[in-house]
């Protein structure tokens, strides 16, 4: 099963849908999708090295441009939608301690978090529900998400061919990784945030 999902990801990756896709999934994932964008962009790029930095701007465009969407529910909606948010990923408790933490340290919450596997959509609703400043908001979140997108496809298209085989040949555990840093990701945003 594992192995035609990774030959449907590159077929797709290399289709004519493949653009629309990675920016549905990376618009969706800053402000309430749960699977982060790098598992269409990656394929993508292994697919296309050429498009590496059109694949990772729209990347980031359609991310921060999730992210603004996280941060309008948060700080509009969070009594409904928000709270569902929320409540769907288990972060009852933090939340109170996350949006405190904005109030010292907002723009490196940001950065940081932006950078790491923790779900990014907690960043942006709670920075809209704790009313960080929405102009620093999306220029951080277009720093952040930028150099991790850019990042990723540097090193993708850089050593592209020996991570492709590497993925192929390995793909059980390459899943497991990436699976387990989605879980450790979102424990602690739970746990330590």
């Amino acid at each position: 099963m594992l192995r035609r999902l990774y030959d449907w990801t590159m077929r797709l990756a290399s289709g004519p849908n493949a653009k629309v896709a990675l920016g549905t999934v990376s618009f969706a994932e800053s402000s309430f999708f749960p699977i982060p964008p790098d598992v269409v962009l990656v394929p993508m790029v292994l697919a296309k090295p050429r498009d590496a930095w059109l694949l990772a701007t729209i990347c980031t465009v359609t991310s921060v441009a999730g992210g603004i969407l996280g941060y309008i529910i948060g700080a509009l909606l969070f009594d409904s939608l928000g709270q569902w948010v929320i409540r769907l990923y288990g972060y009852e408790d933090a939340m109170h301690t996350f949006r405190d933490s904005y109030a010292a340290w907002g723009a490196w919450i940001i950065l940081l978090k932006g950078l790491t596997p923790i779900p990014y959509k907690i960043v942006t609703l709670t920075a809209g529900f704790a009313g960080y400043d929405f102009l620093a908001f999306v220029v951080l979140s277009a720093i952040t998400r930028g150099m991790r997108f850019f990042f990723l496809a540097w090193l993708l298209r850089r050593f592209g061919e020996p991570i492709r085989d590497f993925i192929e040949k390995r793909l059980e555990l390459v899943a497991l990784g990436l699976f387990a840093a989605i879980v450790i990701g979102v424990v602690l945003t739970k746990f330590v945030f």
